[in-house]
């Protein structure tokens, strides 16, 4: 069944597609004033329009670029009595995807139907196949530590089953990505993949967007909406933050587990349902149960395989290749040519916690790339809080300073990051000849071997030039 709208001036012509096409089992809407047309489509998108080119108001020809405009992806079928070659190559050059002429011929009309309604379906099934393409090749497959490809070995392990999955972990740790692997490689994955965050609306938006409505079940409930949950029939459900779903929307979810059978708000009919359903949250929701904020019968309902995804820390050997991924990523995205990481920024991205975890990653690397003038990536194009907070902790962890604690305190009051002790230096030998490792400690009231630090990362940047053969003698100059 398609929705289909017809626009013509002629009732009679209206009442002739109305009843043809609503016995072929179509959804069928006409209108006679092309000026309703634009409103009709704010409420209502047809997924075929048929357009009568002559009309007293408004002529089709007009009226098409703000029908493609306002829905671009429904097909649009010219009506004419003054069939000529220009009128039809005009119809189409402005986006007519064919036209019939008066008087109408069945046999034409079911034609040029049946081939519109096929194009549509064949648009729709690609752009659902690009989305599902562009997530397959994400960032929720990058990785090579054993804890992250455990989690992928018991994700391929349950995909092919219909068991619950609840999936858990901190935020930015790619939890949607995850669901959607587990439906892309399992049965169901030429079927429907549908997300929706449970905390993202309020009760009655969720419970509708859910479980669907008729219409009248309230105010500016004009027609019947299914849910999410007949949606994805024969596919997949994923709920994120599920721990936001209030008291009522837990009970209606649990009664649709169990009978596996929804009731649209405003009905007492019930409609059986073949779904999929994959759950997350960023909370701890043993917790929540003990606490009496979340129903225990629901847990051990959605509890059924639980994955707990591991946050950045602690999978902290896959960051290279997850910012080898990012780089090529933002760097193609911005057309900036491809960026390389210097060793020093990724020892910064090693030595950081990421609390954000992989989304934090990814909106550094894409700052960088931006912010980046040359070809490698360097410490400057990082946020201050990661600089400083490596810094940090290379301070505390260093083996050549004092053990005194007060020592190290006024240290760290008086850390700045890479850069700016970097460009103290370069003060120095503006107004020196030279500077060594040991001056350059003294001066910079940090370790020998942070000093040193810093002097190998202005020699990668050639900013300066290391003179001198053997230790005791190296000195360091502006380079020129």
């Amino acid at each position: 069944m398609s929705r289909i709208l017809v626009i013509d001036d002629d009732k009679g012509v209206c009442d002739f597609f109305e009843l043809f096409l609503n016995k072929e089992g179509h959804e069928v809407k006409t209108i006679q004033l092309p000026s309703l047309a634009m409103s009709a489509l704010q409420s209502w998108t047809p997924e075929i329009v048929f357009l009568d080119q002559r009309m007293p108001e408004m002529d089709g020809l007009t009226l098409l670029p703000d029908i493609k405009k306002a829905s671009p992806s429904t097909i649009v079928i010219f009506i004419t009595a003054f069939a000529s070659v220009e009128s039809a190559v005009d119809a189409i050059r402005k986006g007519a995807f064919d036209y019939i002429t008066k008087p109408f011929k069945i046999d034409e009309i079911r034609l040029v139907l049946k081939r519109a309604i096929e194009t549509y379906t064949l648009r729709e099934e690609n752009i659902t196949l690009k989305k599902t393409l562009e997530q397959v090749t994400s960032y929720s497959l990058i990785g090579e530590s054993k804890i992250f490809m455990d989690i992928l070995e018991l994700v391929h392990k349950v995909a092919n089953t219909d068991s619950t999955i609840l999936l858990s972990g901190e935020s930015g740790t790619g939890k949607e990505l995850i669901a959607r692997e587990i439906h892309n490689v399992s049965l169901r994955k030429n079927n429907p993949f549908i997300p929706i965050n449970c905390g993202a609306l309020s009760e009655s938006l969720l419970e509708s967007e859910l479980f669907g409505y008729v219409k009248g079940a309230f105010t500016g409930a004009v027609k019947d909406k299914i849910g999410l949950f007949q949606a994805s029939d024969k596919g997949t459900l994923f709920l994120d933050e599920i721990t936001s779903a209030t008291p009522k929307i837990q009970v209606e979810l649990l009664r649709v587990i169990e009978s596996k059978e929804v009731t649209r708000v405003g009905s007492t009919g019930t409609i059986p349902v073949d779904v999929r359903l994959i759950l997350a949250t960023n909370q701890k929701l043993e917790q929540l149960v003990k606490e009496g904020k979340f129903r225990e019968d629901l847990y051990y309902r959605i509890n059924v395989i639980p994955v707990n995804l591991p946050s950045l820390r602690e999978r902290k050997e896959d960051i290279p290749l997850l910012v080898e991924y990012f780089l090529n990523k933002y760097s193609t995205k911005h057309r900036l040519g491809v960026k390389k990481m210097h060793s020093d920024t990724m020892k910064l991205l090693d030595n950081y916690n990421w609390p954000g975890n992989i989304r934090e990653l990814e909106n550094v690397i894409e700052r960088a790339v931006i912010l980046e003038k040359s070809d490698i990536i360097l410490p400057d194009s990082l946020p201050d809080k990661i600089k400083q907070t490596t810094m940090i902790a290379q301070t505390l962890s260093s083996n050549y300073r004092p053990s005194s604690e007060k020592y190290v305190q006024e240290d760290l009051h008086k850390t700045e990051g890479f850069i700016s002790k970097e460009q103290q230096i370069l003060d120095y030998l503006k107004e020196n000849s030279k500077i060594t490792s040991n001056t350059c400690s003294e001066m910079l009231k940090v370790s020998p071997r942070m000093a040193r630090n810093y002097l190998q990362g202005l020699l990668d940047k050639k900013l300066i030039l290391q003179q001198g053969t053997a230790k005791k003698n190296t000195y360091y100059t502006l380079a020129s």
